[in-house]
């Protein structure tokens, strides 16, 4: 019932009309006009939404590097670091090479950036996201695994949304919803067979599913050899490629 005024005049107004399970709060915008109006006057309000890490303001070429290439869909408050690695250059190479490429949807929100404060990790509460996991991919993704190919998730939301859809038999399925599934050591992947991820922040749920699914000891011998040979961390930092 509570209303939130935004901007220099309060002229945007929003009223939360729900809590979310992960702290947040669900707003209805009150905006007397065209949607592509109100979201133009919505985003002149913002900034890119740099992780806090990155101790700077964001500046104009912040809102195109902080974004994939092959994005789409709008929805997602923060980008897939590991999906920053990739050009259309890259993208037509391995299409050369034979290198099948999917693409699923996952809206990644600001809690990615929240550490785990917690000491049983089952007590961590994952913010969930909207996903979606079309009928092409699937198909895609299933023809590939009972080829006997690899199938390699670019970045930790990939994994974890494709975890969200796994089926039976090593294969995926279609889904369109939400989750906010937590995967941190041990854990099984039976469709993922390699990760290209970035390195990542200490306490961070995207270090706990890279170490789930590359190995603890292995990972932390890379991260170990990262800090000494100063690569850089975190969404604009270097990435490497796990094969299990």
């Amino acid at each position: 019932g509570n209303k939130l005024y935004f901007g220099d005049d309060e002229s945007m107004v929003a009223e939360v009309i729900d809590n979310t399970t992960s702290r947040g709060r669900t707003l209805r915008f009150l905006y007397d006009g065209p949607h592509e109006e109100f979201k133009k006057e919505l985003y002149k309000l913002g900034t890119t939404p740099l992780p806090y890490y990155i101790n700077r303001e964001p500046d104009e070429e912040d809102a195109e590097r902080f974004q994939t290439i092959f994005a789409r869909k709008e929805g997602a408050v923060i980008v897939p670091g590991a999906g920053l690695h990739f050009s259309r250059e890259l993208l037509k190479r391995l299409e050369i090479k034979g290198v099948n490429q999917g693409f699923i949807t996952i809206h990644s929100g600001l809690g990615n950036y929240r550490e785990i404060d917690v000491e049983d990790l089952t007590k961590h509460r994952m913010d969930s996201e909207e996903m979606e996991a079309s009928e092409e991919l699937v198909d895609l993704v299933n023809a590939t695994k009972d080829g006997g190919h690899r199938v390699c998730a670019v970045g930790t939301s990939v994994l974890r949304a494709v975890a969200s859809a796994v089926s039976m038999g090593d294969h995926m399925k279609t889904y369109s919803g939400w989750t906010n599934k937590f995967i941190f050591p041990p854990y099984d992947f039976s469709v993922t067979d390699a990760l290209v991820s970035n390195f990542h922040l200490p306490y961070s749920t995207m270090l706990m599913m890279v170490a789930a699914f590359g190995g603890y000891d292995l990972v932390m011998d890379a991260y170990k050899k990262a800090v000494k040979e100063g690569y850089k961390f975190g969404v604009y930092g270097d990435a490497m490629l796990i094969v299990s």
